[in-house]
């Protein structure tokens, strides 16, 4: 028995890397490919080479538990792994708190193949960390730095190393201003879709002149201004925005430009608790935004017979519309949206006080083939968009 598996062995071990890797692409389990490579250290050897991917996962659902909850990875450990793993394509390091910009420094030597990076919630990586990143790994194309400490200077580090970057989240980065969205918007010319939610110092000007690439913005609860929302738009490719939140920042004027000749682009607005959006705004966009499919309205108070009257005149390609808590939808304003939108599929409706139960009766006879859905739904970004 011995004889045989000796003489198995040595047939395996006359085989080249490259028919090794073959074998091991082919396991379909992880436990199938931890077992080959305790084989030997030449196979040991060709696990760590054909090595993809590398993840220390952490699921949180609030700020609070973050330390709690959060990864123990020191400088120490991630430099081993790095080191020993140097075919790196993606690497996860999401809520790793503890983490210091020097467990980072090995990227600089190894990270040339890395297209996909998450930071999100390491705390203690700064822009000394970041630049290692951009140092090390020029071919990234997905970046997740949600709720880095990290500031313009290093954005712009990352911008210009990283000219193939397509997704970048920034979401919470509360010391980031237009000025490293410029760098990003001027060096990244490829960039796809970005996220800025509750970035409270950008006001949207550093994205004047952006590519045409970029299809998907999330700025939800930002201080964004008219000016900033002309700068989001100017690339004139934008497929779906998410402007949420803004009542207490801008006026409702301020996105008329929207409508404008600039987001004719446009198929999926957010606009919920947008209160002071009046009926201009709504006019001016329902005509100038021609491929809507879907429209966020809830909450936006503001919106009056006028406003729901051109939703049902003008957008005749819109199939999804969210109208809860808007308090100036009342039931000529939902016959008008009956009447009209023709394509439409789904309407979300819920404690519109103006509209009466007759209404939406009328509405189920007249348009059988449309989903009343009494739920609300916060998120409403396509799946596809920060999807490495």
């Amino acid at each position: 028995m011995d004889v045989a598996n000796n003489a198995g062995q040595s047939f395996i071990m006359q085989l080249p890397d490259d028919c090794l890797s073959l074998i091991f692409d082919k396991f379909d389990s992880s436990v199938d490919r931890e077992s080959f490579g305790l084989t030997c250290h030449r196979v040991l050897h060709i696990q760590n080479t054909n090595r993809k991917s590398l993840e220390f996962g952490c699921s949180f659902s609030q700020y609070k538990s973050l330390v709690e909850t959060g990864v123990n990875i020191n400088a120490f450990i991630l430099d081993k792994l790095i080191k020993r793993f140097r075919q790196l394509e993606s690497l996860s390091l999401c809520g790793c708190v503890n983490l210091p910009d020097l467990g980072l420094i090995q990227l600089e030597n190894f990270g040339s193949k890395l297209h996909t990076i998450y930071l999100d919630c390491c705390f203690k990586v700064t822009d000394m960390g970041l630049s290692s990143v951009a140092k090390g790994c020029p071919s990234l194309s997905f970046v997740s730095l949600y709720r880095c400490s990290i500031s313009d200077n290093g954005l712009e580090l990352l911008a210009k190393s990283c000219l193939f970057l397509k997704d970048l989240n920034l979401e919470w980065c509360s010391r980031i201003t237009d000025s490293g969205v410029c760098s990003v918007t001027n060096n990244c010319r490829i960039l796809r879709a970005i996220k800025i939610s509750h970035c409270e110092k950008i006001k949207g000007v550093g994205f004047k002149g952006c590519s045409q690439t970029l299809t998907c913005l999330e700025a939800d609860f930002c201080k964004l201004e008219p000016e900033g929302i002309m700068g989001i738009i100017s690339g004139g490719g934008l497929e779906y925005l998410n402007v949420s939140s803004l009542s207490w920042c801008i006026r409702g004027d301020g996105l008329r430009a929207i409508g404008c000749g600039l987001g004719t682009n446009i198929r999926i607005l957010n606009f919920r608790l947008c209160r002071s959006i009046g009926d201009e705004t709504i006019i001016e966009i329902s005509k100038g935004c021609p491929l809507l499919k879907e429209w966020n309205l809830s909450l936006c108070s503001e919106i009056g017979l006028a406003g729901w009257e051109s939703i049902g005149m003008h957008c005749n390609n819109l199939e999804k519309l969210h109208v809860n808590g808007c308090r100036g939808l009342c039931d000529r304003g939902l016959l008008a949206l009956r009447d009209g939108c023709k394509r439409l599929s789904d309407i979300y409706i819920t404690r519109c006080q103006q509209v009466s139960s007759l209404a939406i009766t009328l509405f189920k006879v007249a348009r059988w083939d449309v989903d009343i859905k009494l739920e609300e739904v916060m998120c409403i970004m396509p799946k596809h968009f920060f999807r490495p």
